[in-house]
């Protein structure tokens, strides 16, 4: 008797392989967290070829934003911050903080996972890998400053992001981009500047 072989194309059954794999995703982040996930491990999870997860996904990490509803990747964010004059870093960073976190259906996966990350401890450590790992070292590393000066920035806008619209201090909730961006954008610069 042969074996059989699967023949390629699309697989038989379910047409929402894209939502399978997400589902797949959740499970296996959830498990083994953002590190130890794989995009193997995922396939296997969803029965489908890791060929098909990168079709969908072209990374893992795009695959995590997806996953958790998150409004940007990497792929968006590092490029952002890394082009254009180095001195513009820190108004670049807050204005596109601000413009992802001005919708309701964009800020509110991120202030979910937030919430999340704050109270559950798995969901901290994927949470934190994901960040660490795939973002902020990204970022750091290639524009050659101390990962503890790219954590800060980020600390500093993580605060303003809770302040903002979990605790909803006023004036800050209330204040205009601009306003925001004219305050915060000096002081995020300094940590990429020294």
């Amino acid at each position: 008797m042969t074996a059989q072989r699967r023949r390629p194309g699309r697989r038989p059954g379910s047409a929402d392989t894209r939502g399978e794999i997400l589902a797949a995703a959740r499970k296996v982040f959830a498990e083994k967290g953002f590190d130890k996930a794989t995009v193997r491990g995922i396939a296997r999870e969803a029965g489908v070829d890791p060929a098909l997860v990168h079709h969908y996904f072209a990374t893992k990490e795009g695959m995590f934003a997806a996953a958790l509803r998150l409004p940007v990747t990497p792929e968006e964010v590092i490029p952002l911050l890394l082009e254009g004059p180095r001195e513009e870093i820190g108004t670049r960073l807050v204005r596109m903080l601000l413009r992802v976190t001005s919708e309701p259906e964009t800020r509110e996966p991120m202030v979910a996972l937030l919430r999340s990350a704050m109270t559950h401890e798995q969901s901290a450590t994927m949470f934190r890998e994901f960040i660490s790992n795939a973002l902020l070292y990204q970022v750091a590393d290639r524009l050659e400053v101390p990962h503890l000066r790219v954590e800060a920035a980020f600390a500093q806008m993580f605060g303003v992001i809770l302040a903002r619209y979990v605790l909803k201090l006023e004036p800050l909730a209330s204040a205009s981009h601009d306003e925001l961006v004219e305050l915060l954008g000096p002081t995020v610069q300094r940590y990429f500047c020294g």
